[in-house]
C-alpha cells in the first residue's frame, strides 16, 4: 500500500470498515440506527482510522451481511458508502469533460474520453464482483452482487452528469440488463460444479459487471447528448464487452 500510494498519490482511497456486528454485545440482535454509536464499535473504528490515516482519504462504516446472519438491513451503511465514493470521484475531470462538451462538438472523441474515465471504476468493481461470486454457495451472493452493480451504475451516472439515487440506479440496471438474465442464472448454477464452478462464476461475474458498466456508459452518453437511449445499441455494446471481458479475466481471476 505504501508503494501504491507513493506512485499514485492523486488517486483517492476510501477505507471501508466492515464486520462491525462482531463487536455488538450478545443481547443485540439487529443493527442500530446509522451511524452506529455503540462505544466498542466507535473505539475500534477510531483505532483503525488512526492506523490507516496515512493511506486513506476517507473512511466509512459498513456491514454487508447474509440473510441467515439475521441483521437488518442486509447492506448496512450502503447509502453512506455510495455517497463517499461519489464524493471522491475526480470532480476536476468531470468538469473538464462537461466544458469540452459545451464548447465544441467533439462527438465521438468526448464519448471516448468519458468511457476511458469510466473504465477506471469498471476494473475495480469487476474485481470486487469476482471476489463475491467466488463464494461456492449458489445464489447466496446474488443480493450483494446486485447491490454492487447498482452502486456502479449510480457512480457512472454522476460522472456523466446524471445523478441517481440507488432506487433510480436499480431501475437503470434492470432496463439495460434485460438480455443478460440467462448469464446471471447460469453463473450461479455452475457453482454446483465443485472447485471449477466457482472459478468460472468469478470470471463471469467480473465480465458481466464490466459489460453492465459499458452498457451504462452508452445509456448515460445518449442522455447527455440529448438522445433517447437506444436499447439495441446498449445490448450490442454489452454483448461485445462481455465476450472481451471474459477473455480478459479468464486465467487471471
Amino acid at each position: 500500500m505504501t508503494q501504491i500510494r507513493a506512485t499514485y498519490p492523486e488517486i483517492p482511497c476510501l477505507l471501508a470498515v466492515t464486520c462491525i456486528h462482531d463487536l455488538y454485545e450478545a443481547v443485540v440482535v439487529n443493527h442500530p440506527p446509522y451511524p452506529p454509536d455503540p462505544p466498542q464499535v466507535l473505539r475500534a473504528y477510531t483505532a483503525i482510522k488512526e492506523q490507516f490515516q496515512w493511506v486513506c482519504d476517507r473512511t466509512v462504516l459498513i456491514d454487508f451481511t447474509l440473510e441467515e446472519d439475521g441483521f437488518l438491513p442486509l447492506f448496512y451503511g450502503l447509502d453512506s458508502f455510495v455517497d463517499q465514493l461519489a464524493d471522491l470521484l475526480p470532480e476536476a475531470e468531470a468538469r473538464l469533460l462537461h466544458q469540452l462538451l459545451e464548447n465544441a462538438d467533439l462527438g465521438t472523441e468526448i464519448g471516448n474520453l468519458y468511457r476511458e474515465t469510466s473504465r477506471r471504476y469498471l476494473m475495480t468493481f469487476a474485481v470486487m464482483a469476482a471476489t463475491l461470486a467466488a463464494a461456492p454457495l449458489p445464489f447466496a451472493t446474488m443480493p450483494a452482487l446486485t447491490a454492487l452493480q447498482v452502486t456502479l451504475v449510480s457512480l457512472l451516472g454522476r460522472l456523466y452528469g446524471q445523478p441517481l439515487n440507488l432506487s433510480q440506479a436499480g431501475g437503470v440496471l434492470s432496463a439495460i440488463a434485460g438480455g443478460f438474465i440467462a448469464q446471471v442464472v447460469g453463473r450461479e448454477l455452475i457453482k454446483f460444479v465443485p472447485g471449477f464452478g466457482s472459478v468460472v462464476a468469478a470470471t463471469w461475474a467480473a465480465a458481466y459487471t464490466w459489460a453492465l458498466g459499458e452498457g451504462a456508459c452508452v445509456y448515460f452518453g445518449d442522455l447527455m447528448g440529448g438522445k433517447k437511449p437506444d436499447p439495441q445499441k446498449i445490448q450490442q455494446t454489452m454483448n461485445q464487452s462481455f465476450k472481451e471481458a471474459k477473455a480478459r479475466f479468464k486465467g487471471v481471476l
